[in-house]
């Protein structure tokens, strides 16, 4: 058997499926089916950042994942919470024409007693799917918020010119982009503990009384050890915060309080590996809550993140879509981007000190170094046809990153045949490069995740394991 120097996890979830993580392998067979895709962005005002054009024929092959190597670079995985009852990974291979995605997998179901009834058997399945509720939101907690440590950052807010006053746009033109100072940040993910309603002595499932509260806000001067570096960011006009600034610091972009069950797909968060994603949303009609505060779409306000963790370090794009006011009245009026913030941040410490107090020097210029993903997006994903496709935007960020994402989301369930919408990074921070997809569904269930996919590929290894196929289909 050979091995590729290269993984791809994916993670699937919706409402009525089980959401698991799983790892595969076997033999490549090559496919040679091409896609050509073309993306025109233009921009005419020179205070707006460009977006980049992309016109490209993509060859893709289909990856497989390969066994961990130790090396000494990276920090090796661990168990974060020690739990011996928790399942171990399934191997499946996807490409299996006889393997589909159901409801919470029948295979582990097959050797019950032929007398259990349907609902005994609906409730294993909804007992697997809690329990991967509880693996999801102890994981994203332990390895993605590293268990509550203080992340600091530089935040850069990129806005659209749609919302901007002044500004003039044709209609289904591209937006540009006007880049603003960046800002100090620290960002904080804790947990905190509920009392049992019920006056019980557990509940049933020890995560039940437990949340996740994500808490950001700008840097103040006891944020800093030195004097010095707190005045010079205050010089230079970083880090003290502006009116546009505490708009967007603290935004939700994640339930107030995360509860494991919001990890089923419904609430568009996952994590996978080194990744994850949150979203929050609001509602276009308040009376569309139910009893439990929850709601379907359409939405006035959307709001998506997409994070990818190494060694220190984080890389984070968050995305803003609004309605615009012109269109509040529509039964299924789109969500134009409203603004995109790129957070780099280190843990316990700036990722960009004060010259001379920073020793290493790497991660500076990781997480501000050239602009771009080497030879553009690592495995592009699939956009929808050419109406659909020109609607989304590709925009290269310092630090070896490069999104792709759409400026217009259509909310009309009608609308390009039912596909779904894709948000990628693509970060290279050393000697692995990663790329995440979220695919979330279309129309009114926009806020519904469908996957989750995080590729991993030897930095060196690019060009040699760079996907060939035709992508993944977002239809349902």
């Amino acid at each position: 058997m050979k091995w590729s120097k290269s993984a791809i996890i994916t993670l699937f979830a919706s409402s009525s499926a089980c959401v698991e993580a799983f790892t595969f392998t076997f033999t490549s067979s090559r496919s040679t089916r091409t896609l050509t895709r073309t993306h025109t962005v233009t921009s005419t005002n020179p205070s707006f950042a460009k977006p980049v054009l992309v016109k490209s024929t993509v060859k893709r092959t289909n990856l497989f994942a390969s066994p961990p190597t130790d090396d000494g670079d990276d920090e090796t995985p661990v168990n974060p919470y020690a739990d011996p009852a928790y399942p171990d990974l399934e191997f499946i291979n996807y490409d299996d024409p006889e393997y589909s995605v159901n409801q919470g997998g029948d295979e582990f179901i097959a050797d019950v007693p032929v007398d259990t009834t349907e609902e005994e058997i609906e409730a294993m399945r909804e007992d697997r799917r809690r329990r991967n509720d509880e693996y999801q939101f102890e994981t994203y907690h332990a390895e993605c918020l590293m268990s509550g440590e203080t992340f600091k950052g530089e935040w850069t807010t990129y806005r659209a010119s749609t919302f901007m006053e002044g500004v003039e746009e044709e209609e289904g033109a591209f937006p540009r982009f006007k880049v603003e100072d960046p800002v100090r940040v620290v960002s904080v993910g804790r947990k905190i503990f509920l009392e049992n309603p019920d006056d019980a002595d557990e509940f049933e499932f020890r995560v039940d009384g437990e949340r996740l509260v994500h808490e950001e806000r700008l840097a103040e001067k006891q944020d800093f050890e030195e004097d010095e570096e707190w005045e010079a960011v205050r010089a230079t006009s970083k880090g003290t915060g502006t009116s546009e600034d505490n708009n967007f610091v603290g935004k939700r972009y994640a339930p107030e309080q995360m509860r494991a069950f919001d990890f089923r797909g419904d609430a568009g968060s996952m994590c996978v590996g080194n990744c994850y994603t949150i979203s929050d949303a609001i509602p276009l009609e308040v009376d569309e809550l139910d009893a439990d505060g929850e709601y379907d779409g359409p939405f006035s306000e959307y709001r998506s993140e997409i994070g990818i963790k190494y060694k220190r370090m984080r890389y984070r794009v968050k995305w803003d879509y609004r309605v615009k006011e012109c269109e509040q009245e529509s039964e299924t009026p789109a969500l134009h981007l409203h603004s995109m913030i790129v957070c780099r941040e280190t843990r316990e410490r700036w990722p960009r000190y004060v010259s001379g107090q920073n020793v290493d020097e790497s991660a500076s210029e990781r997480l501000f170094g050239t602009p771009g993903a080497n030879g553009g997006l690592y495995d592009p994903p699939p956009v929808g046809g050419e109406a659909q496709a020109s609607q989304y935007v590709s925009l290269d960020l310092e630090g070896g990153a490069t999104v792709l994402f759409p400026h217009k989301i259509d909310q009309d369930p009608e609308a390009h045949n039912g596909m779904g919408w894709v948000q990628t990074l693509d970060w290279c921070p050393g000697r692995l490069r990663y790329q995440a997809d979220k695919k979330v569904k279309s129309g009114k269930e926009l806020r519904v995740l469908r996957t989750l996919e995080l590729s991993e590929v030897q930095s060196a290894d690019v060009d040699k394991w760079r996907p060939n196929d035709d992508g993944t289909d977002m239809r349902q």
